[in-house]
């Protein structure tokens, strides 16, 4: 076992053998532009009420915009979308730019070519450490079933195999 307070780099590497979804969570900021970046930390809470959650690294410089957003768009990325992800992990960069989108509650941007889309209204942001928790209640959602989702294992992309 490893010292935890020693060994962080250690304890993210464990963490990672969680495997994990891809998403890009996408807001509007109070100057009406759309943010959004990428997550892994997503998570279904509840189906009544329908709640999800999500977090954000305290010291993200969109944490206050996407604190005061009324609504974001959770979009699960699809196996082709490795580079939006990459795009969206990105810093500075102009994340929208030539991307397709539309406008979801709360104008949040809804991505094409997503397997599956959240529109969420923004309910509670919660202290968790070094990070913020969004709790929010889904109010529409969508699938593609015919997409394959990214998935991300070990510090590197992955994609489902069929049996």
């Amino acid at each position: 076992m490893s010292d935890i307070q020693d060994d962080t780099r250690s304890l993210r590497n464990t963490l990672g053998r969680f495997a994990t979804g891809v998403t890009i969570v996408t807001a509007i900021d109070p100057d009406g532009q759309p943010i959004g970046l990428t997550v892994n930390s997503f998570s279904a809470v509840s189906l009544d009420p329908p709640l999800v959650l999500w977090c954000l690294d305290n010291s993200s410089h969109n944490l206050e915009a996407f604190r005061s957003a009324s609504h974001h768009a959770i979009n699960v990325l699809s196996a082709g979308q490795v580079d939006i992800s990459n795009r969206f992990a990105t810093w500075p960069v102009d994340r929208f730019a030539g991307l397709p989108w539309r406008a979801g509650a709360g104008s949040a941007p809804l991505l094409e070519h997503c397997c599956a889309s959240f529109e969420v209204a923004n309910e509670t942001c919660l202290a968790g450490g070094d990070h913020s928790i969004f709790v929010g209640r889904v109010v529409n959602f969508s699938e593609a079933p015919e997409l394959a989702p990214l998935l991300f294992h070990a510090g590197q992309y992955r994609q489902f195999a069929e049996d």
